[in-house]
């Protein structure tokens, strides 16, 4: 990783942000015949699913890709505070999965390109923020790790912006930066001539540093190797892997190998495993599978989740929708993963690397101007 992060201590960080809260003795603060508060996170006698509700109450999930605004295009009329039930997504089934925030994709179908992807941006912009300014009770538009967690704090749920499709841009950095002034926080580099099968173009080098000025995350899955290793050499914030699960386990295009992973490790950027099936597997167990891979190979500090909820995938057994997550945590507890574990892997992790970025764009900015660079000018 790059200089710039080795001032970042993410366990430390993560400590200071979040204390643990742990639920109340279902009957009141204390357990019949006993003098101190009943903890119901550490007591091994405690149902694995009872326990998982405890932890995600004290360290609510962050989920790393839902596709939520294509889905709501094509409703003539929705209330996700009242309840959608023809989307995965809705304010009581995210409570009720103890979601605390999540990055609403502005993907587009393949095949657009130019200023037609640039205009189905603006518009998939436009709706989220008319969806958010609807529904006020759950949801609350967040671009920092601040705001996210005062947006959790309020009793609403963060939604964050991206990540984007590279094609949004439309070869122009003076578009990255009017899109970051609408609230993009992530782009996928992946799909445009400049981050292709060949790697990053020099204009594509240039992007990932005007990227790291603005604050505006890397989403490096479905990226070609050579992408990945180069934006992973260039990148000085951390960079996201929205959508990708341990190919050992499952070879499919968007998971990352081995060789991959420990490099992920290496510059802290994270790796957030979707729960779908044909990337993860059938059951919540071989979703499981891969979070424990992808813990070992990449480290503590360097895996998330990833719903991947409305976004025409299928998911596996026991997790149908938004509101499945304690199944998962329950799941890690039956294997052994620890409290504070766990509490990175659902808040932490996506809290450092969004903390990591706002870092990174307040050093850059102060010693970077904002880029004039062409691609014309770069690549030829």
């Amino acid at each position: 990783m790059a200089d710039l992060q080795d001032q970042l201590h993410a366990t430390t960080e993560v400590g200071e942000l979040d204390d643990l809260v742990h639920a109340p003795f279902p009957g009141g603060p204390f357990p019949p015949d006993t003098a101190e508060p009943y903890d119901l996170v550490s007591d091994p006698a405690a149902a694995p699913l009872d326990r998982a509700h405890a932890i995600l109450a004290a360290h609510p999930v962050a989920d790393g890709y839902s596709g939520l605004p294509w889905a709501l295009r094509h409703l003539p009329w929705f209330d996700l505070e009242l309840g959608e039930s023809s989307v995965d997504t809705d304010v009581p089934r995210l409570r009720e999965g103890h979601v605390g925030a999540l990055f609403w994709s502005l993907h587009l179908p393949e095949g657009l390109a130019g200023d037609r992807a640039v205009g189905a941006t603006l518009e998939q912009l436009d709706l989220v923020n008319t969806v958010v300014r609807a529904h006020p009770e759950g949801l609350r538009l967040a671009h920092t790790a601040g705001e996210t967690t005062d947006v959790r704090n309020c009793g609403r749920i963060a939604v964050l912006l991206g990540p984007a499709g590279a094609a949004a841009l439309g070869d122009s950095l003076g578009i990255l930066r009017s899109l970051h002034v609408l609230g993009l926080r992530v782009l996928t580099l992946s799909g445009v001539s400049w981050a292709s099968g060949a790697g990053l173009t020099r204009f594509g080098e240039e992007v990932v540093r005007e990227m790291n000025r603005l604050g505006v995350l890397a989403d490096l899955s479905g990226a070609s190797d050579g992408t990945i290793r180069r934006a992973l050499a260039v990148s000085k914030a951390p960079v996201l892997f929205t959508r990708s699960a341990a190919r050992t386990l499952r070879p499919h295009p968007a998971n990352l190998s081995d060789e991959l992973l420990a490099a992920v490790g290496a510059a802290k950027g994270l790796c957030m495993v979707p729960l779908t099936a044909e990337q993860t597997g059938p059951s919540v167990r071989d979703v499981a599978d891969h979070l424990d891979h992808v813990h070992e190979v990449a480290g503590r500090e360097c895996v998330a989740l990833s719903g991947t909820y409305d976004a025409g995938t299928a998911h596996p057994q026991d997790l149908a929708d938004a509101s499945c997550y304690p199944n998962l945590i329950a799941e890690l507890l039956h294997r052994g993963w620890s409290e504070p574990d766990l509490a990175l892997l659902s808040w932490g992790n996506v809290q450092r690397v969004l903390r990591g970025g706002d870092f990174t764009a307040r050093a850059a900015q102060q010693r970077r101007e904002p880029s004039t660079a062409k691609i014309a000018e770069l690549d030829g």
